[in-house]
């Protein structure tokens, strides 16, 4: 039996790829092997302080507020205090919890917040493997041009991955990065997944047309659809603006809330094409796959991208992707037009295509190809299908977790 400790600044119902990441992995690893418990911020003052989900038992800490966000933007004030302290406040939680469970493994989710807890935890006990997780698609060199603070402490910030047993990346371009500042421990590359069987079962025709009249799908319409939080890396805007170049019955679905709504609704009025572009607000997890299958295209054009979750989601769910060619998006998306000038060994079957980085005209260009050569749509959907199936299923990474991190630790 593994006692493995996790330390993660958010967990659900805080959901995004990494929240996601972190269940569908426990939940999947047996219980007679591994027992699990997470150290994670509060935020909201309704949820309990210990919770048992899945396999993990979840211990909240730190100061909360009614109904908090976790947006750094909307986020009460008190609620900041207590991030800041985290690194500190968890490595005290972890310390009480160790003297009852004796962990044989620490699990950092990200190098921020929770990468420091576990730092300090490794510190204190070098026996315990102390095992780094990374999602964050922004290389080193621009998060320390954006942070002053942070290239300050850059000495103490880099010891959070030189401490590591072994570190895990989401995609070649974040192991890329980790072998640039000197790490020469451990790196295993093992994706996100995604619930394939969820993903691309068949949903009735009734819950399909229910949706469609909520959020106004008439006969005729091309619906474009994202997943994501409304922060303007996301290309959400570029979206939007692309809309003026395609026809009329082209519109945007966007599924998700952010800081940055208001700015969207904005850059959709100024452009002429806020009836065409439907802000569905916050939809949950377990509903985005009748989401995905009213859509007729998936649309992300991210300024950075770890990897990408809601990319290989649409795969499973048959929808054809569109994205632009950075972080970790590679790795699993291929534009024959676009990925030879990547990769000049390229010769993989098409799986989506790229646009460019803040360009509507590219993203709008993607659009009427997928529109007007419905035989390359038809072999992109089934590329994609089978590339989910046979490397990005949750019971896959699932067995990759235990083979290549678990066992070896």
């Amino acid at each position: 039996m593994k006692r493995v400790l996790i330390f993660s600044l958010t967990y659900h119902p805080f959901i995004g790829g990494a929240e996601v990441a972190l269940k569908e992995i426990t939940d999947r690893l047996d219980a007679k092997e591994f027992t699990f418990d997470m150290v994670t911020l509060r935020f909201d003052r309704n949820l309990p302080r210990v919770e048992k989900m899945g396999n993990v038992i979840v211990h909240r800490i730190g100061f909360s507020a009614s109904g908090s966000k976790v947006s750094d933007r909307s986020m009460p004030l008190i609620c900041k205090i207590a991030k800041m302290l985290f690194p500190f406040t968890a490595y005290l939680k972890a310390l009480s919890l160790d003297r009852a469970k004796h962990f044989d493994i620490t699990w950092a989710m990200m190098a921020g917040h929770a990468g420091f807890a576990a730092l300090f935890f490794k510190l204190t006990h070098p026996r315990v493997k102390y095992f780094l997780e990374l999602q964050d698609g922004r290389p080193f060199a621009q998060m320390t041009d954006r942070q002053p603070l942070l290239r300050l402490m850059w000495p103490l910030y880099k010891m959070v991955y030189m401490k590591a047993s072994m570190i895990k990346c989401i995609s070649s371009f974040i192991a890329t990065e980790v072998r640039s500042i000197g790490y020469r421990g451990s790196v295993r590359i093992i994706p996100n997944g995604v619930d394939v069987e969820r993903f691309s079962a068949e949903i009735s025709e009734q819950r399909l047309n229910e949706l469609k009249a909520r959020v106004g799908k008439q006969p005729g319409d091309v619906f474009l659809f994202t997943a994501s939080r409304l922060v303007l890396s996301r290309g959400v805007e570029d979206v939007i603006q692309s809309l003026t170049r395609l026809p009329n019955n082209v519109k945007f679905l966007i599924a998700g809330n952010g800081e940055d709504r208001e700015k969207l609704e904005h850059i959709a009025r100024d452009s002429g094409v806020l009836d065409r572009v439907i802000f569905a607000g916050h939809v949950s997890h377990q509903d985005l796959p009748v989401y995905l299958k009213i859509s007729d295209i998936f649309v992300r054009p991210s300024l950075i991208e770890g990897m990408g979750n809601a990319f290989i989601e649409a795969f499973a769910a048959g929808v054809p992707v569109i994205g632009t060619p950075v972080g970790g998006i590679p790795d699993f998306l291929f534009d024959p037009e676009k990925s030879q000038e990547l990769d000049k060994n390229a010769q993989r079957e098409p799986t989506g295509l790229f646009c460019e980085v803040q360009n509507p005209e590219s993203i709008a260009r993607a659009v009427k190809r997928y529109l007007d050569e419905p035989e390359l749509s038809a072999r992109i959907i089934g590329n994609a299908k089978k590339l989910v199936a046979e490397k990005y299923d949750w019971s896959l990474i699932t067995r990759d977790m235990r083979e290549k991190v678990f066992n070896i630790l």
